[in-house]
């Protein structure tokens, strides 16, 4: 697996996510900021993403209604919805559809988005170490029945 903690983080305000990329890249995460969230489908697809940060209100696009398109497209994208719309509902919707977490912005304190993306990582490596013990099972297996 690839050790490399990457992120792509979708938000269409500039300054915000020049500002949380450089947070995280100063917490060894690699960051790419995405502007325009019609663009997100096409990036996730080409560059395999398995963590996206995303903001639910855009201009033009719902971030809700993106985390329905990114689950529906891979369902093991793991998701950190960020919002500035503070609300029950948003936060239960974000959760029903997938999200691993949701942050409410300004993100005054670090820390909680640090610690959702080291949950998110470690789950991630956890299912690559389950992938590679399934191998390897598989490959004794074949390697007893051609015996």
């Amino acid at each position: 697996m690839n050790s490399q903690k990457a992120v792509l983080y979708i938000d269409d305000d500039p300054q915000l996510t020049r500002l949380v990329a450089a947070r995280l890249r100063s917490q060894g995460y690699q960051v790419t900021p995405l502007n325009d969230p019609r663009m997100a489908l096409r990036e996730l697809m080409q560059n395999q993403w398995r963590v996206v940060l995303l903001d639910i209100d855009m201009p033009g696009v719902n971030g809700l209604d993106l985390l329905r398109e990114i689950k529906s497209y891979d369902g093991g994208i793991q998701v950190v919805m960020l919002t500035g719309v503070v609300s029950m509902n948003t936060l239960l919707q974000s959760f029903r559809l997938g999200a691993e977490a949701c942050l409410f912005k300004p993100l005054t304190n670090d820390q909680p988005l640090l610690d959702a993306l080291e949950d998110i990582f470690r789950k991630i490596e956890r299912w690559w170490d389950a992938l590679e013990e399934l191998s390897q099972r598989r490959c004794k297996e074949h390697a007893v029945l051609t015996a």
